[in-house]
């Protein structure tokens, strides 16, 4: 391809709303344009690497004998009541009608569409096992989209379907599914981390995220180095560390003026903030109702956790206002379990604890020795937030923490689907039996600008040659120099065979084409310039920065046996 016939739209600063450096790296590189909010058009250099993400994806998937068709984004509203998620998805699912008032939504995911395909396609045992999957277009009315294509309403997504006879043919569908995701990842160059993952609005009892490892991440994954555990914060759990009993004392309220904070509270008495418990209070609008959740006076509630304690949706979860704390007979800042007149959900660690101190429901005061079971009831959970250095679960010994950006995920859906949407199959006894599913998601659009994050310095990307939008430029000093626009031809014509390769035939100058192409991140570099007559030429490889003069029949070997090693 030669550059004078691209379409080259780089920029030298990204617009304001490109905020973390993969975003304004993507953008000033052309790769992508914003249309609105949320929203990204793919320009020609952008779409060459999404069809080389493409590409991996159905090879591997295919070699894992999966099989790929293309299902509508246009939903019917019908299959969604099915399925009991029409209203419990939330405010994400875009709704509308068309011209007969009949009801619809763009799909965000695609579980109720595959499940009413399989239920109609197939009847018999000898169909299963099955797995099929979708590239497909995807929807979702993200109130505040950022970070280009890391959270945005429109994006691309594979997502595919298992469907078992039985558990043990889910299992092996869904470690196949492991693997292969396992094979994508890295066939895409991304340092990525599997962790244990709660299920969210897709539900089933078992999931997994794959996690690309970045500081800028939008998730929080916990890991033990000692014995492979991890997970991701939202579903993470943690060894509960054993304390040493106390005898009860006798409750007491103890006058605490203006005193609402953990903080203050801790100050003003001179106690630890773990001998404190936090009473945070939670209007539930799926259940429609106020509700008490305790955890330590040091900890942060995990909203996941909470919303699965609940048999809620995360979407229709906040803290409840003064008003409704009112409502209550208590106040804000002096709410406490003791006498609260609302379901009440306690930590694990909280159950635990002995002779702790908790709001008393009346304007500035505290209870002190206050106990779990003498002095109020509830029900038992894990409702913490796990951080770095809390106990791993299955080892004992100190978690770490990082952060991830989620490319995939995979789910035990089980029958959670064809329960609901009667997806069976006839045993050989002649009985109708729900087929036993999985689900499998990865972020297209979103991996791409997760390798960008992990592979760029500050001149711009740096592409892996297997996902590059061209593995070479050939650039001339001056192409309309005699000597070096023939050099420069001969070495295209012969890299046009089994690479792809761009001339850069444009009139400008060197340094001005020498950003362009840095920024964009081609992988190989060919200078011709003022040695171009004795075939010398400037060899650039943009992973390392590092340059040598060399013939231009080593540049051109160099360049193939890269490519054939791919």
């Amino acid at each position: 391809m030669k550059a004078s016939k691209m379409l080259i739209s780089t920029l030298k600063e990204a617009p304001q709303e490109a905020k973390i450096d993969s975003h304004i790296l993507l953008l000033r590189a052309g790769m992508i344009k914003n249309q609105v909010a949320g929203v990204y058009q793919f320009l020609p250099l952008g779409l060459r690497v999404l069809h080389k993400i493409e590409a991996i994806i159905r090879e591997e998937m295919d070699h894992a004998g999966s099989l790929e068709i293309l299902c509508s984004a246009l939903q019917p509203k019908e299959l969604w009541v099915e399925s009991g998620r029409w209203m419990k998805y939330g405010p994400e699912l875009m709704r509308f009608s068309d011209r007969h008032e009949r009801e619809f939504c763009l799909g965000p995911t695609h579980e109720e569409i595959f499940t009413d395909l399989v239920r109609n396609l197939v009847k018999s045992s000898k169909s299963l096992p099955l797995n099929i999957y979708q590239i497909q277009t995807k929807y979702r009315d993200e109130l505040r989209p950022r970070f280009g294509l890391m959270r945005s309403r429109e994006f691309l997504m594979k997502d595919a379907y298992s469907f078992d006879k039985d558990e043990a043919g889910l299992e092996a569908s869904y470690q196949s599914m492991f693997d292969t995701y396992t094979k994508i990842f890295t066939r895409c160059g991304l340092h990525f981390q599997p962790v244990l993952a709660d299920t969210g609005n897709i539900g089933g009892n078992g999931s997994h995220q794959f996690m690309a490892l970045s500081e800028i991440g939008e998730s929080e994954i916990v890991y033990c180095d000692a014995c492979g555990y991890a997970a991701d914060v939202e579903k993470a759990t943690a060894k509960l560390v054993e304390t040493e009993k106390e005898a009860y004392l006798n409750l007491e309220e103890v006058h605490t003026p203006n005193q609402r904070t953990i903080e203050e509270i801790t100050q003003f008495l001179k106690v630890d903030a773990k001998k404190t418990v936090k009473t945070l209070i939670y209007h539930d609008y799926v259940n429609e109702k106020l509700v008490a959740v305790l955890v330590r006076g040091d900890r942060e509630a995990n909203p996941i956790k909470i919303v699965n304690a609940l048999n809620s949706n995360e979407n229709y979860l906040e803290l409840a206002t003064d008003e409704e704390i009112r409502s209550l007979n208590t106040y804000h800042g002096f709410v406490g379990p003791v006498g609260l007149s609302c379901d009440i959900y306690v930590d694990l660690e909280v159950s635990q604890m002995t002779n702790f101190i908790v709001g008393a429901n009346k304007l500035d005061y505290h209870l002190i020795h206050v106990n779990f079971g003498r002095d109020f009831q509830g029900t038992v959970c894990d409702l913490r937030k796990v951080v770095e250095n809390d106990l791993c679960p299955v080892c004992g010994k100190p978690l770490q923490q990082e952060r991830g950006i989620e490319v995939g995920q995979i789910f035990k859906l089980q029958t959670k689907y064809s329960d609901a949407m009667k997806c069976t199959y006839v045993n050989e006894e002649g009985k109708n039996i729900p087929m036993v599913m999985g689900c499998y998601g990865i972020g297209v659009s979103r991996t791409l600008q997760s390798v960008v994050e992990q592979y760029h310095d500050e001149f711009g990307i740096k592409w892996p040659l297997n996902l590059a939008p061209y593995h070479a430029v050939i650039v001339p000093i001056n192409y309309n120099d005699e000597a070096q626009q023939a050099l420069s031809n001969k070495i295209y014509a012969s890299l046009s065979k089994d690479t792809e390769v761009i001339l850069d035939d444009r009139n400008a100058k060197p340094g001005f084409k020498f950003k362009d192409w840095e920024l964009i991140g081609i992988p190989y570099m060919i200078i011709c310039g003022k040695r171009s007559e004795e075939g010398i030429v400037e060899f650039k490889n943009r992973q390392t920065l590092d340059k040598k003069e060399i013939s231009f029949e080593e540049a051109i070997s160099i360049i193939k046996k890269s490519v054939q090693e791919l």
